[in-house]
């Protein structure tokens, strides 16, 4: 990303046609953790200019989240820790800010985030623009922060004008950049940055990339997360029913291609959503960034 600071990375795989990143999510078990780090080090050879670890909902995996991110500052990595605050008090999040300083941390993705189920409205933040302007008031520029972007709109939001304005007031509290959701077309990246350009806001907003491999997995998250598959895209993947193989070949295909316009397009970066996983994200990349 163009506004970002210095990468801390110390691997170096040559010039990359275009900055990359990579997002994880905290294990459960030990034998997870063995498994992600053997996909990071895999990862790793790609030169990604930062990796992200999540951060449950009400900050369910705060601990996993900052153990993750631990680890990979320590394997030589730029890390960036998720960050909601819905639920969370000036305290708890000036208290959590000073324990990712001192870990070393340089960059954070602020988000609101979602209450696990069963627990009711609370806390001291109610939007993450208000999370933002709270870091900046005691961090200053500490922290490059990132934010989240939805080019096909918050599923949430009352209206998609709403919601450009929700964007917009998170990039005035002090955001640097912004992450968007996983999308599949690009016509909604490229709109989005003209409709957000028009409200005078321009911080690098980066595509959020999520490889196709199954097709049962790809329906269950967007229809939670309201991201949209288009039909011809959903009636290829349930044609080809069980058959992975050509699931996978497909949307190797239709990604790489999705990559090309954006980057075509301008595009500053690709975040690539991982699920934890390597060989669809190094797929990609061995299409659009041959290695040297």
């Amino acid at each position: 990303m163009t506004a970002s600071p210095e990468s801390t990375s110390s691997v170096d795989a040559g010039p990359a046609a275009l900055p990359v990143s990579f997002e994880f999510f905290p294990t459960k078990t030990p034998e997870g953790a063995v498994k992600l780090r053997a996909v990071r080090q895999a990862l790793y050879a790609r030169g990604p200019e930062f990796c992200s670890v999540t951060y449950g909902a009400g900050g369910s995996t705060q601990e996993g989240t900052f153990t993750t991110v631990r680890e990979i500052l320590a394997e030589g990595v730029d890390a960036a820790s998720h960050f909601s605050c819905v639920g969370a008090t000036r305290a708890s999040v000036r208290a959590e800010l000073a324990e990712l300083a001192a870990m070393g941390v340089k960059r954070i993705v602020a988000l609101r985030g979602d209450l696990p189920s069963g627990y009711g409205a609370g806390g001291e933040f109610s939007y993450a623009s208000d999370l933002v302007a709270f870091i900046r008031a005691e961090t200053g520029s500490a922290f490059h922060i990132e934010v989240a972007a939805y080019p096909e709109v918050h599923p949430q939001a009352r209206s998609p004008q709403a919601d450009l304005q929700a964007y917009a007031a998170k990039v005035r509290a002090g955001a640097d950049a912004a992450i968007t959701q996983y999308f599949y077309s690009a016509d909604a990246y490229f709109r989005f940055l003209d409709d957000t350009r028009a409200l005078g806001v321009d911080v690098p907003v980066v595509p959020g990339i999520m490889p196709i491999t199954s097709s049962s997995q790809l329906l269950r998250f967007s229809d939670a997360c309201g991201a949209e598959i288009p039909r011809w895209i959903r009636l290829r993947l349930q044609a080809f029913g069980d058959d992975t193989a050509s699931i996978r070949a497909f949307g190797l295909d239709v990604v790489t291609g999705l990559c090309e316009r954006l980057r075509a397009g301008g595009a500053p970066a690709l975040h690539f959503y991982t699920m934890n996983q390597s060989a669809a994200t190094l797929a990609l990349l061995d299409r659009l960034l041959p290695a040297a």
